[in-house]
């Protein structure tokens, strides 16, 4: 993709702002390829798609954009979508070490009584005062939406189940859930279980992208434990295309609620449903925005991680320039059929003085299509300059003082 890397302007002021901007729709419409839309498609949403639940939202997760959205940051009570940060914090424990899926938690009274057979609320029917393994507890939580096995996890992770929901919340507060507050692992009616359809992105995001083995779970069609068998809940596995999760969740104060993901042709989406009258309403809103973003958008790869974009200049060093890359592969949400102008810029407060290290933070990358932000990306220094003699330095030094007063 060298030919879409845009150059950097002339030197400047030291402390003017620099910006290099590129015709990329040139290049793209030149290879064929259609122009990206903005972040937030709000012109394919009007009219043209709604939801019948109250909270919906459509997030492409390899470049984090906003597909369609309504109403994604009013609170809601999640229900058992909880569970899902339940998971979340056993996932991190088993990839760092401290727990084995063979491991075993018992089943106290508390954990039956709320949870399990008596409760006659979702159940994975664990026997009171019985020893279950981290592996079936996970698989009955994240299959069955089993309240005992959130419980009993919850309890032998945090000592207690306020010790747990402890950290619960604390995980939230580190994924940025701003509006996410969690008051039990189960997602059992209580004031104190709140969210959000964009606090639940995140924390999906992050069960996909650092957990995809233990994630697969999610996909499992059905489970069998104590000689019961039970179905996924999730309406997506059942003929959805590429969908491999996540959650559902019901609770008189909040409606029918559905997390899910589905991957094609490499590009993931993220659906969230909050609200839903009937779980018909909840799956039939789900596939259909999720149709409709596989259906209207492709992802196309501009850069690679480390992959020179253009180059900032440089005072007082060895170098009069320093090549600037970003760390992650940029990768751009394009509408297909669109052939709108995109452009892109690196900004930087320039130039840069030496000496310059390598991975050293230089600015951003912004890609804009019709003046509308699509993505900022920062960008580093993809090589080390060190400082340059005192001739050199003088020598920067005289064309910055000129450069100035041709300015003013």
């Amino acid at each position: 993709m060298a030919g879409l890397s845009p150059r950097i302007a002339g030197a400047a002021a030291r402390t003017v702002v620099r910006v290099a901007m590129a015709a990329l729709c040139l290049a793209l419409v030149a290879a064929g390829k259609p122009a990206a839309p903005p972040a937030k498609d709000k012109a394919a949403q009007s009219g043209a798609m709604d939801t019948r639940a109250d909270v919906a939202l459509l997030v492409d997760l390899a470049t984090g954009s906003v597909l369609f959205e309504k109403n994604a940051e009013k609170v809601f009570p999640p229900a058992s979508l909880t569970k899902m940060m339940t998971v979340a914090i056993a996932f991190r424990e088993i990839k760092e070490g401290r727990l084995s899926l063979e491991a075993e938690y018992p089943v106290s009274e508390h954990a039956w009584r709320t949870g399990g057979a008596p409760s006659h609320t979702s159940s994975m029917f664990a026997p009171i005062h019985s020893n279950v393994k981290v592996g079936d507890l996970l698989q009955g939580i994240m299959i069955q939406s089993a309240n005992d096995g959130a419980l009993a996890l919850a309890e032998g992770l945090g000592g207690s189940e306020s010790g747990f929901v402890e950290r619960m919340n604390a995980r939230a507060k580190e994924l940025g859930m701003t509006s996410t507050g969690f008051a039990n692992p189960t997602g059992l009616p209580d004031p104190g279980n709140r969210t959000t359809a964009k606090d639940l992105v995140r924390l999906a995001g992050t069960l996909i992208v650092e957990y995809p083995d233990l994630y697969k779970i999610y996909s499992q069609p059905e489970f069998t434990y104590n000689k019961i068998r039970q179905f996924n809940r999730n309406p997506l596995l059942r003929g959805f295309p590429g969908a491999d999760g996540i959650k559902t969740g019901f609770i008189k104060e909040s409606g029918y609620n559905l997390v899910g993901s589905a991957l094609q042709n490499g590009q993931r989406l993220i659906v969230v449903i909050g609200g839903a009258a009937t779980e018909k309403d909840r799956a039939e809103d789900a596939r259909k925005l999720l149709e409709w973003g596989f259906r209207t958008f492709e992802t196309v790869h501009l850069y690679g991680a480390g992959e020179a974009i253009g180059e900032a200049a440089v005072f007082g060093g060895l170098s009069s320039g320093v090549r600037v890359a970003a760390s992650k592969p940029i990768d751009i949400l394009i509408q297909r059929g669109s052939r709108d102008k995109l452009k892109a810029r690196v900004v930087y407060t320039g130039p840069i003085k030496a000496p310059i290290e390598k991975g050293q933070a230089i600015g951003r990358l912004i890609v804009t299509r019709n003046d509308a932000v699509v993505q900022e990306i920062p960008v580093e220094a993809l090589d080390a300059v060190e400082r340059g003699s005192i001739r050199q330095r003088a020598i920067d030094g005289t064309r910055e003082v000129l450069i100035g007063l041709l300015r003013r």
